[in-house]
């Protein structure tokens, strides 16, 4: 019988379940307890499942990477419903590490390929950045209603370190990119498309590392930029965007903005849409869409954006 995997990642712990012989171990979340993992799950696995839990999961990832074990990282929200699809309402370490094992098995996932460490530290670099970001929007918030002249000096002191801090994370990010050559390369060419800055390259090659190994169906798809039916019997609703991964549509909103002034193609399509009776908004989630696309296609094909299509 083919084994299979789950494990269930908490800051501490690991639970994890066998398929082919129902059984269930706990191990520590750190370097032992993994090895200690590894020894218990032998050497015949099929594929371990698990969610993405952020920092929790990189030493897992790291290590079955290492130790050439296929692995399959999936969303936590398409693991919870799969979960009730099956009819699965408790959520426990132990059922969830069941759930996961069974969720492989049953949608016969396929191994991911391993992210390279380069890769993983630019990812805590992002999420760092976003993270300043965030307290950069709220500290001038806070400063444009403080009447306290020692709260203004605080809140200015802090926005000149979110700068600097952002500064720091920015240039760390273009040093780790430049370190392969492979993902250098598709910065490179994600930088040529008019509109795309080398920053905003990076952070799609973060949040989307699939892009160029896929078709354009699975790129919008992934985004969440795929437009979606809404239809039954003779009703007929409108079709909209939803779920897919929300970090790399803002990360692709500015770029869609900038190009439908800089880009020759972007700017005719965008015209002939809103010329058409469509909201700018519908309008610039197309071009967004049509921007992934692009960028998946050059990267397929390994070449340059030219204004005039070979």
């Amino acid at each position: 019988m083919t084994r299979n995997v789950g494990i269930d990642i908490s800051k501490e712990t690991l639970d994890v379940h066998r398929t082919d012989d129902g059984a269930h171990a706990q191990f520590q979340n750190d370097s032992m307890g993994r090895r200690a993992l590894f020894r218990w799950i032998g050497d015949k696995v099929a594929l371990v499942v698990f969610e993405a839990t952020g920092a929790y999961h990189r030493g897992l990832e790291v290590d079955l990477a290492d130790a050439s074990v296929p692995f399959a990282k999936v969303n936590p929200k398409q693991a919870r419903r799969f979960a009730q699809a099956i009819g699965k309402l408790a959520k426990t370490d132990r059922v969830d590490a069941a759930m996961l094992a069974k969720m492989g098995a049953v949608l016969d996932l396929s191994p991911q390929t391993p992210a390279t460490s380069e890769l993983h530290d630019m990812r805590e670099l992002l999420a760092a950045r976003r993270a300043l970001i965030k307290d950069q929007t709220a500290a001038r918030t806070r400063l444009a209603t403080a009447a306290v002249g020692s709260v203004q000096t605080i809140l200015r002191r802090r926005l000149r370190q979110i700068v600097k801090d952002i500064d720091q994370i920015d240039d760390a990010l273009r040093n780790l990119s430049s370190l392969d050559v492979t993902f250098a390369r598709k910065v490179a060419i994600l930088a040529s498309i008019p509109g795309i800055g080398q920053l905003t390259a990076i952070t799609l090659l973060i949040d989307m590392p699939e892009i160029g190994g896929i078709d354009n169906k699975q790129a919008a798809s992934l985004a969440g930029l795929a437009p979606v039916s809404q239809s039954s019997g003779k009703w007929q609703g409108k079709e909209r965007i939803q779920g897919g991964r929300a970090q790399l549509r803002k990360a692709l909103y500015m770029p869609a903005l900038v190009a439908t002034r800089v880009n020759p193609d972007m700017a005719r399509k965008y015209n002939q849409l809103i010329n058409a009776g469509k909201e700018k908004k519908v309008a610039l989630t197309a071009i967004m869409r049509k921007l992934l696309v692009m960028a998946n296609a050059l990267l397929r094909g390994n070449r340059m954006w030219t204004e005039t299509r070979p």
